[in-house]
Formats: C-alpha cells, structure tokens, sequence
C-alpha cells in the first residue's frame, strides 16, 4: 500500500465523469488499498478515486463504523434531509453547509466482485452522496446553501 498524493481543487481531474471499473483487476485492488492508506492518513471520512487523479468509480468509506470499499455504486434509495457542514480532502481547510438526504442505500462491488448493498444514516449517508457525487464531477461547494469561507479549526 501506498499514499497518493490527493488533488486539489480546481484541478481538473475533480471535474471529471469517471468510467465504470470492468474487470476487478490486481491494479484496481491496489488502488483500493492505496486509496484508503490516503484517506486514513489525511484523517478524511471518504475519499473517491478522482480525488487520487484516477477517472474510476470507485470510493472509499469510514464514517466511523470501519472501511467501505465501492466500486461502481450506484443509488437504490435516498430519503429524509439533513443539513450541516462538510468539508473535503480536496477542498483543504474549507466548510460549507450543504443538506443532503439523512438516508442512502447503495448497491456496489466489493473488491472481491461481489455485489453488496450499503445503507447509512447520518453521516455515512452524507459520506455516501458527497463521495459518489465526487465520481460525477460534482463537488459539495457546488451544492452548498453558504458558501465555503469558514477556516477548518483543526
């Protein structure tokens, strides 16, 4: 395993459309691998293959109740809302208020080709629509109700 190095906003790649992962390949489990040593190391909640400069929809997860591995996710069910602040790897030392649904299921491959199914509430509901919006060139600033001034005080 390996750090990446993380881009940064406005680099282009965080624009980006990324393409379905086909076959799960030794360099897409090391990928997985490198990406969540790089979020754990960035002390990030989720991080999404763009955000490592790798066009793959692919993201990784810890919203507290250890690592989720996705690869090609895709939305079953979204409901309820929530609103507060989040802030990105890419987007270092920036906030923004945004709401997102307060539930989220998502159908997905692990790193071993099986399909999983991942529900969360709260925060991993937030880390899952912030990371798979990451795989669609969208980033938070562009849904947030305030814009992104507020200094992170860690």
């Amino acid at each position: 395993m390996a750090k990446r190095n993380i881009r940064i906003y406005p680099d282009e790649a965080l624009r980006k459309k990324c393409r379905p992962v086909k076959d799960i390949t030794k360099s897409v489990v090391t990928l997985i691998d490198d990406m969540a040593e790089t979020m754990y190391g960035a002390n990030g909640a989720g991080l999404a293959a763009p955000q490592v400069g790798v066009l793959k929809r692919i993201v990784v997860i810890d919203a507290g109740e250890g690592l989720v591995e996705l690869i090609n996710p895709v939305f079953l069910e979204k409901s309820g809302s929530q609103i507060g602040d989040e802030g990105c790897l890419s987007l270092p030392g920036k906030w923004a208020t945004v709401e997102r649904p307060d539930y989220a299921k998502v159908k997905a491959l692990n790193k071993k080709g099986e399909t999983i199914i991942v529900e969360g509430h709260d925060l991993m509901a937030r880390a899952l629509c912030h990371e798979i919006d990451h795989l669609d060139g969208i980033l938070y600033i562009d849904k947030a109700i305030e814009p992104p001034e507020k200094e992170n005080e860690n």
